[in-house]
């Protein structure tokens, strides 16, 4: 073989590794969610679970139960507790010979970063947990991969969305990335209005810490693969927890713009909609997180017309293609309308769908890899992990790239429209998501292999 063939053939393996994870999982049948599987959900009550002790697989969510991001916790609880109380009432899983229930423990983090790190190493050597799921941040969910790698225990990255968690510095084999990527949205939505040709003029405003930063930059790349032509005409960037964005707007108002792009999550997701109309600024945001609908309904079916979310729950219309899709939702909307108290009785976690329904599916796959591994040593569960594959109750497939642990996935751009227009979406009665706003109507796929998670070179694996 020459040389030229060699360098091809190296070229050809490099890109087949690099874009093409083939799961071992395929060998013996897609891992799945199995609807039928399920376990009685009569008694799930997120203000009173049923909390296994004793000789458990622990899973601590580190997060922040308190301050003014503590409903961010309250979701990562109703969505963890869902899958474990569901394999509970299964009977458990089977690891290292012995049939074990799932404990969920709340670490707060408080949003800081050295109780971050006190609360993980509490787990680790007071609570003995087997997995630190985490979190809102990406700047303390370095924290919780550092504390892992440390210790040898397994980390769910399943909410924190920075691509440089997984490069060559930050990298630890410990820690999977479940969750998209900051890079992935923001191409995501560009490689959305470069097909769509129409908006040409944006404005970034996000969070000003690592989360914010990466989103835009994401954003700021896939213009330039995929909409070379459109026009960044302002970029800002405000601290977390802002109550009053009137000078930011200020400049959007004046800017141009016939979109802004932003990364941010509630409470600022939420006050920065609310100004911006307020203000006049009927533009439509690109968003990750926009999507809350107690807020949404504050703002109102005009207000929320024309959103766009980038979505890592979403799938192609219809919502519910087969029984089990709609036996599954309907499990939980019922509970949601006869038992769930506050906070979990608000329009939030009516569906339980959105982000929700993402850390939920994230953490049965957690759940099937440690079922499958037979174990919660680390090394083994590694072992299942690195290259699965893992198809959510929506059909939509996750898999592992093995060599950083980032997710594949097809993404999915869901414009929000009035309730007599959501029928597309929401395909059984009463055939829309929300009455009093907005929500999910056309959904745009947008293939994972034109968002493939970075890779970062210098990460020898």
């Amino acid at each position: 073989m020459n040389r030229k063939n060699k360098l091809f053939l190296a070229f050809a393996i490099v890109v087949c590794l690099s874009f093409i994870t083939i799961p071992r999982a395929m060998a013996a049948g897609l891992a799945a969610f199995d609807v039928n599987k399920m376990g009685d959900m009569s008694d799930f009550d997120p203000n009173n679970p049923i909390i296994p002790t004793g000789d458990t697989i622990k899973i601590a969510i580190v997060a922040s139960f308190s301050g003014p991001a503590a409903v961010v916790g309250q979701i990562y609880f109703i969505s963890v507790q869902w899958a474990a109380h569901d394999i509970n009432k299964r009977g458990g899983i089977m690891v290292d010979g012995k049939k074990k229930l799932i404990q969920v423990i709340k670490a707060n983090h408080e949003s800081k970063a050295p109780v971050t790190k006190k609360v993980c190493e509490r787990m680790v050597l007071q609570e003995k947990v087997d997995v630190l799921w985490g979190t809102n941040s990406s700047a303390l969910m370095k924290i919780i991969n550092q504390v892992a790698k440390k210790y040898k225990k397994i980390a769910i990255c399943a909410a924190a969305l920075s691509d440089e968690l997984y490069d060559a510095k930050n990298f630890t084999r410990y820690s999977f990335m479940t969750s998209f990527q900051t890079s992935q949205i923001g191409r995501a939505a560009a490689y959305y209005y470069g097909q769509r040709q129409k908006e040409k003029k944006f404005y970034i405003l996000c969070q000003d810490y690592l989360f914010g930063h990466s989103m835009a930059k994401g954003f700021k790349e896939g213009l330039k693969q995929y909409y070379p032509d459109a026009e960044l005409v302002g970029e800002d960037y405000h601290k977390l927890f802002l109550t009053d964005f009137a000078p930011y707007l200020t400049k959007i108002k004046a800017s141009g713009a016939e979109a802004i792009y932003t990364g941010d999550w509630i409470p600022d997701a939420a006050n920065l909609l609310k100004q911006a109309r307020q203000m006049g600024i009927t533009l439509p945001f690109i968003n990750t997180f926009l999507d809350e609908p107690n807020f949404l309904h504050e703002v109102g079916v005009e207000g929320t017309k024309g959103l766009l979310n980038i979505s890592q729950y979403g799938a192609e219309n219809p919502a519910f293609k087969t029984p089990e899709q709609i036996k599954y939702y309907k499990t939980w909307n019922n509970l949601w309308k006869t038992k769930w108290q506050a906070p979990y009785n608000t329009r939030l976690y009516e569906h339980g769908i959105g982000n929700i329904g993402s850390y939920t599916m994230q953490t049965y796959w957690l759940l099937s890899v440690i079922e499958r591994a037979g174990s919660t040593d680390p090394e083994k569960i590694i072992d299942v992990w690195e290259g699965d594959s893992y198809r959510m109750v929506n059909g939509k497939v996750l898999t592992m790239r093995a060599q950083d642990h980032k997710s594949i996935q097809n993404l999915h751009a869901v414009k929000f429209v009035p309730p007599e227009e959501q029928k597309q979406s929401f395909n059984i009665e009463p055939y829309y998501w929300y009455k009093g706003t907005s929500n999910a109507g056309p959904v745009f796929t947008i293939p994972a292999d034109k968002i493939m998670p970075l890779l970062d070179p210098k990460l020898k694996r």
